[in-house]
């Protein structure tokens, strides 16, 4: 079965506020076989929400709105619903006690807007909502020849999950064919998605069945693996047929099968191989051994460092010479190296990482450009320096930077057999 999440409110169609309930509601509906097909956000204008509700009946067999059940004027759910519908509001008598009951225990007097809450939706079922005023509502009904099923819940997220949770998810439960969804979650570094795509696309697209998505984020591309069947063995056999050939064809860019963030695989390579790190960043100020230390247990293998900005302190904590930097500038091959292998000496770690560049939006030179980075990372037996140079804003380059930094270090770690300290 498809559905769709309508969220209402049009403060989700400015800058200051986003929609954070989709991504629950979605995961609910995935637990019982039914995908998302689509997620709209609608502001709050009756007429706005009448067409999204009526497009929504056109292509799936679920719809969930969220929000717009509150006492305001602009609360129009109930309203837009039944009017698509060409169905009549009846004030529910229960509901106008448990409003009053509710003002009582507040004792607070109830402005009369508060009883549009009470208004039910011929033929819908009230859905009780015992963290918040505004109730939910249930449709089980036959549109253009088709069973649809509709759920209106509150907006506020202590409200609507709760609700889906406890009221929604057994409604559902009772009426959706039995289906199972199969889940699996692939992650790989610093390969092009387009380069990606075209290596992977000829294998997933003759798996008709199951569902791939591919998602690039600076340096990191994330392949989702879906597939609904009848039988939960049989959804997870063919996903996991499906990613064991992926897995393949992705080589060593591939980091993760099973979810799994690029730091967390660093530092699961670092304690297989007894193995420590230290760090020394200069234009990323600290943004790899923030990402590292997020992860819990870190402190086992992961000993600190130094964010070195100032040439000053990259003498002072890293031991580089002042005239090598005087030399070669900050931003070389010759500083990553020393910077490396300086702090990896000075911290006794197994293997110490570098990253010096220039993040920008100033600072170029003719020869060194924004986004010029020098990454090293130094063990005992070697030191290897990377020079990349990533285009666009200063947040991007140093994102960039640190996800290239990290996955330098995995690729070392996987070579690494023994542990070696000088």
């Amino acid at each position: 079965m498809r559905s769709e999440i309508i969220a209402v409110g049009s403060e989700m169609l400015t800058p200051h506020r986003q929609d954070t309930n989709s991504l629950f509601l979605t995961e609910k509906l995935n637990e019982l076989g039914v995908t998302v097909a689509f997620k709209t956000i609608v502001g709050d204008r009756r007429k706005d929400l009448v067409n999204a509700f009526r497009t929504a009946l056109g292509r799936v067999d679920i719809v969930v709105l969220m929000g717009g059940l509150g006492p305001t004027e602009d609360d129009l759910t109930r309203e837009a619903v039944a009017e698509t519908l060409s169905l009549k509001l009846r004030r529910d008598g229960t509901q106008v006690a448990a409003l009053a009951a509710r003002a009582a225990t507040w004792r607070m007097p109830m402005p009369d807007n508060n009883l549009k809450q009470a208004d039910v939706i011929e033929g819908a079922t009230v859905i009780p909502n015992v963290n918040g005023s505004a109730p939910g509502q249930w449709l089980d009904i036959t549109h253009d020849g088709f069973r649809k099923l509709i759920m209106l819940v509150p907006g506020p997220p202590s409200e609507c999950k709760p609700l889906f949770e406890s009221e929604v998810m057994p409604r559902l439960r009772e009426v959706v064919p039995v289906r199972y969804l199969a889940k699996r979650t692939l992650k790989a570094a610093m390969i092009p998605e387009s380069q990606a795509d075209k290596l992977l696309a000829p294998t997933y697209t003759t798996y008709t069945d199951v569902e791939t998505t591919i998602l690039a984020h600076n340096g990191d591309i994330q392949l989702e693996l879906h597939c609904v069947k009848k039988d939960q063995e049989q959804a997870q056999q063919r996903v996991d047929e499906l990613a064991s050939k992926l897995e393949e064809l992705l080589e060593d860019w591939l980091y993760s099968s099973d979810g799994e963030t690029l730091e967390q695989i660093v530092l699961y390579y670092l304690g297989l191989r007894q193995a420590t790190l230290a760090v020394a960043e200069s234009c990323t100020g600290g943004l790899v051994a923030e990402r590292i230390t997020g992860v819990p247990g870190s402190s086992r293998s992961f000993l600190g460092g130094a964010v070195v900005y100032s040439n000053a302190l990259k003498t002072h904590f890293a031991d580089v010479p002042a005239e090598l930097i005087e030399q070669h500038g900050a931003v070389s091959e010759q500083v990553a190296r020393a910077l490396a292998e300086g702090i990896r000496k000075r911290t006794g770690a197994t293997i110490g990482l570098s990253v010096t560049g220039i993040a920008g939006p100033t600072g170029a030179t003719e020869t060194k450009p924004v986004g010029l980075v020098y990454i090293a990372v130094s063990d005992a037996q070697k030191t290897e320096v990377l020079e990349r140079t990533f285009r666009g804003p200063r947040t991007r380059v140093r994102e960039w930077t640190a996800q290239q930094a990290l996955d330098l270090v995995r690729r070392r770690l996987m070579q690494l057999e023994t542990v070696h300290i000088s």
